[in-house]
């Protein structure tokens, strides 16, 4: 667990062929949401075709799309020569429940799971880094990899990266901040199968952060590789992908004014209440601290905070959690 850099399993040649690496037989599911995302897909699936690991198979769920996208997709579909390669009808009740369908789908058998947008542009080497390091994890511990990344605008052109976290990953941190984009993640199969455990009917904020949470409340290890893995693209409007700039961080104040990080985390507590048989008593004393916390008056509110022991990556983010704590927005 950390913010060191993994090595890769897998090795690209100059001309682009693949060279096997110790993980090069782990076979690596790639879970695809689409919709609309047409003049993007082909870069982005170029991009999964480059991945030095060479097992690597696709299951797109597309949520009706009408722009072409699945015409594109049965034409990568025919060609695709790595692995498995199928499409399925998503339950169009927005991009979470769709993610979530996808990975409970029981057909898809693999190693190791990975989400994926529909716009971005993987490095070749994303996969292999991130295989690298979960195949060192104990199988039957449910394992997270996230990283940086590099940010493009809506025509491919670069302009700068991700915020660089350097504090520890944990059920602590998660409470708070979902430290990684679900675009960066990729899990073993027992985080895999816990996800699904415990997902079902739930409401939850957004896929990516209900998997930090979950993982590190069930004693699992969540690892954020400061390599920017992939290229992120960032749409016009799209303030939520980024942490960069004055416009983003008075988007985010504004919200909190708003009120939706304490309604959020009401959501998140919810669902993790559901299940708190399966969280370590140390996530369990933390939830129960921080959920009282968020009911107190202050100063009480303060100090079960400070008990809690919950952290954002940055100084401005925790200097923002207490703004929150005293506004009675937790």
């Amino acid at each position: 667990m950390g913010t060191s850099g993994a090595g890769s399993g897998d090795t690209g040649t100059a001309d682009g062929s693949r060279v096997a690496g110790r993980n090069s037989a782990a076979q690596v599911a790639v879970l695809l949401c689409t919709y609309n995302g047409g003049p993007y897909l082909d870069e982005q699936l170029d991009s999964i075709a480059r991945q030095t690991h060479p097992a690597i198979g696709i299951w797109v769920s597309d949520d009706g799309s009408t722009d072409g996208t699945l015409e594109r997709l049965r034409e990568w579909q025919l060609r695709w020569d790595m692995g498995p390669f199928e499409i399925v009808a998503g339950p169009r009740q927005g991009f979470v429940a769709n993610f979530l369908s996808l990975l409970g789908n029981s057909s898809i058998q693999a190693d190791y799971f990975a989400f994926a947008d529909q716009d971005d542009v993987w490095e070749a080497d994303r996969v292999a880094r991130a295989v690298d390091w979960l195949a060192a994890q104990p199988a039957d511990q449910p394992s997270l990899y996230g990283s940086r990344t590099r940010l493009i605008d809506g025509e491919g052109h670069p302009y700068g990266l991700s915020t660089c976290f350097t504090r520890q990953p944990s059920f602590r941190n998660a409470l708070v901040q979902s430290l990684a984009g679900a675009n960066t993640m990729l899990m073993n199969r027992a985080a895999r199968d816990l996800l699904v455990a415990v997902s079902a009917g739930q409401s939850i904020v957004s896929h990516d952060w209900w998997s930090y949470l979950v993982i590190t409340a069930a004693g699992g290890v969540a690892h954020y590789d400061p390599y920017p893995g992939l290229r992120y693209r960032q749409h016009r409007g799209n303030l939520a992908g980024s942490n960069l700039g004055l416009r983003a961080k008075l988007w985010r104040i504004r919200r909190l004014f708003a009120g939706h990080f304490k309604a959020w985390n009401e959501r998140n507590l919810r669902a993790l209440r559901q299940h708190e048989g399966r969280w370590t008593p140390e996530a369990r004393r933390t939830l129960a601290l921080f959920d009282r916390a968020r009911r107190a008056w202050l100063p009480r509110r303060l100090w079960l905070l400070h008990r809690a022991g919950v952290y954002r990556q940055t100084w401005e983010g925790n200097l923002g959690l207490v703004v929150a704590a005293i506004l009675g927005r937790l």
